[in-house]
């Protein structure tokens, strides 16, 4: 296969996380062709795409076009996939599996489309006098994405395979963990400069704050990540693999590196998160302390400041988590002044027990939750204001 064909290219990312892709696509130098709700359209080759799951922090998939056409029914995807020349994209010995993002009113599983889109795949290897390629479910080998909706269709090379949101260094998960890409949207949210300081107190299984020290040291994902979809593609570069992890590693910068503090209440999070950023190449770049959110150790250099509290997920709960936002609240007030304070939740109405006006409320969605992060300004005393248009809330 010619991996310096140009043609489109889907990157996908979790709901309201596109504006961060965005913004990651564009530093690398693409033109966004067209955005939406979980993802960007742009246009690039197999060897694009090589970049941009080693570089993509806030990424899922990413996804090559091999055809766009107009399908009525099942019976026209089957028709197309059957002429696609399967044969020269991979090996009849690698496995490969069907994945989609199809809602037509034809499917009462989606499950069918696969099977109709394996067949097709399967009978065209055998039209041409070569054996059946083994296929299943899961997301190794070769994965091939299915997307329909009304009647346009797209087939497309998932030159990811298992998602990239996932980073690759976070063994030990922890207790509700944030995902690697929430945790760099999050980071990017916060509009932190990268040289002030970054605090994470609560900071559980450590992502916020290992996030923040890999985005600080330009570290990138596909430094850790290693499994991708495009490596079981017949004419796979792998020395322009290989060229681009040195690329990698030589854009690595640990001069003049901000503080960045992680700490928890439990020593058990602390040596999970503290392990969790040795497999992440991070560990010396961050503060881990043992201690409770209220004596984290706040540096006089005004910096950013984040906390994920838990949500509360049971009644019993509730009463105590409203005294625990409350304390937040406080700690803000009384030892952060001069910091840009942040709180991402998935409980509005705990929310409302810190008792400050948030000046920004950004949407992310955590799992299936909806959720806020929560920009509070800390000032040293009173604020004067001067035009009561400063204190309009941005965001929602």
């Amino acid at each position: 296969m010619d991996f310096s064909v140009v043609s489109d290219v889907v990157v996908a990312c979790p709901h309201r996380i596109s504006p961060y892709l965005k913004e990651e696509v564009e530093a690398l130098g693409y033109d966004i062709v067209e955005s939406f709700k979980t993802g960007v359209r742009i246009r690039g080759s197999l060897m694009d795409c090589i970049r941009l799951n080693l570089n993509l922090r806030t990424a899922t998939q990413v996804r090559y076009s091999l055809h766009s056409f107009r399908a009525e029914r099942p019976d026209d995807i089957y028709n197309l996939a059957a002429k696609i020349p399967w044969e020269e994209i991979f090996s009849p010995h690698e496995k490969f599996s069907v994945q989609n993002s199809a809602e037509h009113f034809t499917l009462n599983n989606t499950m069918f489309i696969n099977l109709r889109v394996k067949d097709a795949v399967a009978d065209r290897f055998r039209s041409k006098g070569l054996g059946r390629p083994d296929s299943g479910s899961d997301a190794a080998g070769v994965v091939i994405h299915l997307h329909w909706r009304d009647d346009h269709a797209e087939l497309f090379l998932d030159t990811s395979g298992s998602v990239i949101s996932r980073h690759g260094y976070r063994r030990i998960p922890g207790k509700a963990p944030m995902q690697e890409s929430l945790a760099a949207a999050v980071v990017m949210a916060t509009q932190w400069d990268r040289m002030s300081p970054f605090i994470n107190p609560m900071c559980g299984s450590g992502t916020l704050a290992i996030e923040a020290a890999l985005i600080a040291s330009g570290r990138k994902p596909g430094l850790i990540h290693r499994d991708y979809a495009f490596c079981h593609l017949l004419g796979y570069p792998a020395e322009f693999l290989d060229q681009e992890r040195e690329k990698l590693k030589g854009a690595i910068l640990e001069k003049e590196m901000p503080l960045i503090i992680a700490s928890d209440i439990r020593n058990g999070a602390v040596e999970d998160a503290r392990e969790n950023a040795r497999n992440a190449g991070v560990e010396h770049l961050i503060q881990f302390e043992c201690a409770d959110f209220r004596m984290s150790d706040i540096p006089p250099q005004a910096g950013v400041i984040v906390l994920n509290p838990e949500y509360g997920e049971r009644m019993g709960e509730l009463s105590e988590l409203e005294n625990t936002y409350k304390e937040i609240g406080d700690f803000f007030k009384k030892r952060c002044a001069g910091h840009k304070g942040f709180v991402f939740t998935g409980n509005l109405d705990l929310a409302k027990k810190i008792g400050l006006k948030p000046s920004r409320r950004i949407e992310f969605f955590s799992a299936q939750l909806d959720c806020r992060l929560l920009q509070f300004e800390l000032y040293q005393g009173s604020r004067k204001v001067k035009n009561p248009a400063e204190e309009s809330p941005s965001g929602e």
